[in-house]
């Protein structure tokens, strides 16, 4: 499989991107524009029987990605992009459960997996917290001194709870613990973080704004949360206490009934890029749209404040229509929670019904 490069004036855009502008923005310029699914490849990860692991919980050997895989996290690492995705076993549970699995490639195209997955419920700290739901819908990036810091859900089968993970490899890793330690939150509905990020040499970094990282979570309305490490983080209140919303969900829109953060958050020249998961109302939605249908949106927010919405896009840039993506466990869904600069183009990594992986590919 080979890669075929964007023009070079796409490369000049992209890095004038990440430079200071002050002016902000107009028309639609600030957006990634339409994708390209690249379908000579998709879907380009399904489930596979084959693959056993040793399950600490049940003390027996298991199927982890017999059911589904899909929602996966994505980084370049040593030339390679490396994702890591959530796949499920086929027992007991509807879902069954989840585990983190890890796969790399050369060309960010076809991937060779890990044998065993590299997160998953265990006997340790986060049992509770994991078990029997799992480990769920991973995002990845780097701090600056090259720790990769990953968040995902924690899911007990009752409650979601947004965790946090670390490592220097992406093979060994380290649960640091629930993103919100206070007692407020930690029985709380938590999940989806996605750290505001800058592109630097080719690497998502993240990014710190008035000295503190910055994070979208929420899977309803758009949250946000700040940390002093990445690690440890504080839900961001009104002086009331109450979780301030940067996001809604809009009555006739394709995300009429959820909004939940993609991947990081893209510091750029007009500000601060969202790439958004969404879900469209039954009763009130767009009605060119299946009813719960999941596509993708475009926000944009003031990257000296990053609660302040600037920019929103009024329509979707991926939307269910492949038969990959119709198809499957949960149907008439694209979620996207992985992107890298990659080959000197932005590649997407995308869930597909709940069951497979594909990848598509930005251009402007």
């Amino acid at each position: 499989m080979k890669i075929a490069y964007l023009p070079a004036l796409f490369t000049v855009m992209l890095l004038a991107a990440c430079s200071p502008k002050s002016s902000p923005p107009t028309g639609e310029g600030w957006m990634f524009q339409p994708i390209v699914k690249l379908d000579e490849y998709n879907p380009i990860m399904v489930s596979d029987r084959s693959t056993v692991f040793y399950c600490p919980m049940r003390k027996e050997n298991v199927r982890w990605e017999e059911k589904d895989v899909f929602n996966p996290a994505a980084v370049v690492r040593d030339e390679r992009v490396w994702l890591l995705y959530r796949a499920e076993d086929n027992l007991e549970l509807v879902a069954g459960t989840s585990r983190i699995g890890l796969a790399n490639s050369r060309d960010g195209l076809a991937f060779r997996k890990n044998a065993i997955p590299v997160l998953y419920p265990d006997k340790d700290k986060m049992r509770d917290y994991e078990w029997q739901g799992g480990c769920e819908d991973p995002r990845i990036v780097k701090r600056d001194d090259g720790l990769y810091i990953m968040t995902y859900t924690a899911y007990d089968g009752k409650i979601a709870r947004l965790a946090v993970a670390t490592s220097r490899d992406l093979i060994e890793w380290n649960k640091e613990g629930l993103a919100f330690n206070s007692k407020r939150y930690i029985d709380g509905w938590s999940k989806s973080g996605a750290l505001v990020c800058s592109l630097q040499n080719g690497q998502i970094i993240a990014t710190k704004i008035d000295g503190k990282y910055w994070m979208y979570w929420g899977d309803t309305d758009l949250f946000m949360a700040t940390s002093d490490d990445c690690i440890r983080w504080e839900p961001v209140e009104d002086k009331k206490g109450n979780l301030v919303s940067v996001l809604k969900p809009r009555p006739g829109f394709f995300d009429s009934r959820l909004v939940e953060p993609g991947p990081f958050a893209l510091t750029t020249n007009d500000g601060i890029l969202m790439i958004y998961n969404s879900a469209n109302s039954a009763s009130n939605g767009d009605k060119t749209l299946a009813s719960d249908a999941y596509s993708v949106g475009q926000a944009l927010f003031d990257k000296k404040n990053p609660k302040r919405l600037l920019a929103r896009a009024d329509k979707n840039f991926m939307v269910p229509e492949k038969s990959y993506e119709i198809g499957g466990q949960v149907g008439n869904v694209c979620f996207v929670e992985g992107m890298v600069y990659f080959g000197g183009r932005w590649l997407l990594y995308y869930g597909t019904a709940d069951s497979r992986i594909a990848v598509a590919e930005v251009r402007r």
